[in-house]
């Protein structure tokens, strides 16, 4: 299977608001995907029409399924981490673990535990007493021990702090991780998970506004450090975005060759975080 998700058109509308506005959206199997935008882009709307937990309209195919139509079958090639995870207070750990295990054909009991014994979670601990980061941290270590295709994450790390985090996304990588499965991550937190992304996707407003593999990012996409006496210069060349930096100012252009911008002033790749602020001011005013 060279794609894992292939959307065509998707539209949802709540009421009047247009969630998903005519999204196109292909995904390759093995690519660790990012799709950034602010609250009420599209993010979740988008990531719960792919497992099946929201109906839209449009061409939707993923690991070769239409979640519409077949999401029992399809769950058990795709795991999905809400921004909440709900598990069931009255149980401990270890009924949880039990629970999983018996209900989920692909679920690595050993993987869960060796996850769990890392962590301060005390297994005859009753779900309804453990910290807020606690239950996340045992919500994630369930799901990363499901063998899937697919793991469709949204702010999966909400409620840790920056260690467990960082640890987290070591783990993705080093535990889950092969080359072959398929990760999508929205989050917040863009700078945590940009060295990890392979692909990267904007959503504002229900449309997609960027979609690029990280490869390209440098061939398309430059940031210049202008001195006052080239401003003149720079502003000729329609840059995408402007912002002041101690006493120059920093320009973002998009598809303008690096050749013409030499003269302007200090080269770099923009970070994502910058890039995204660029195309949604990008976008406001298009």
């Amino acid at each position: 299977m060279t794609n894992i998700v292939e959307a065509r058109a998707l539209e949802k509308s709540y009421g009047n608001f247009k969630a998903l506005d005519g999204v196109d959206l292909t995904i390759a199997t093995g690519a660790i995907s990012g799709l950034i935008g602010p609250n009420g882009a599209g993010k979740t709307t988008t990531l719960k029409s792919l497992i099946g937990l929201c109906d839209v309209e449009g061409e939707l195919m993923v690991a070769g399924r239409d979640p519409r139509v077949a999401r029992h079958k399809l769950m058990e090639d795709v795991c999905f981490i809400a921004d909440v995870g709900i598990l069931p207070k009255w149980l401990n750990v270890s009924q949880v673990i039990d629970y999983v295990d018996a209900v989920h054909p692909r679920f690595d009991r050993r993987k869960a535990e060796k996850f769990l014994s890392t962590t301060e979670i005390p297994k005859n601990k009753r779900i309804k007493n453990l910290s807020k980061g606690m239950v996340t941290q045992l919500h994630l270590a369930l799901v990363m021990s499901i063998e899937v295709q697919l793991l469709v994450l949204d702010e999966p790390t909400l409620g840790l702090d920056i260690i467990y985090r960082k640890e987290f996304y070591d783990r993705l990588l080093n535990d889950f991780y092969d080359g072959n499965r398929t990760i999508i991550i929205s989050t917040h937190q863009v700078e945590e998970i940009e060295t990890l992304l392979s692909h990267l996707i904007f959503i504002n407003k229900g449309k997609i506004v960027l979609d690029t593999l990280m490869t390209d990012l440098e061939n398309t996409y430059t940031e210049v450090f202008v001195a006052a006496d080239k401003f003149q210069q720079a502003d000729a060349l329609n840059p995408i975005h402007i912002r002041e930096l101690l006493g120059k100012k920093s320009y973002t252009f998009e598809a303008v060759a690096r050749a013409q911008l030499e003269t302007l002033g200090e080269l770099h790749t923009p970070s994502v975080a910058d890039l995204f602020v660029a195309k949604m001011k990008e976008d406001r005013h298009g």
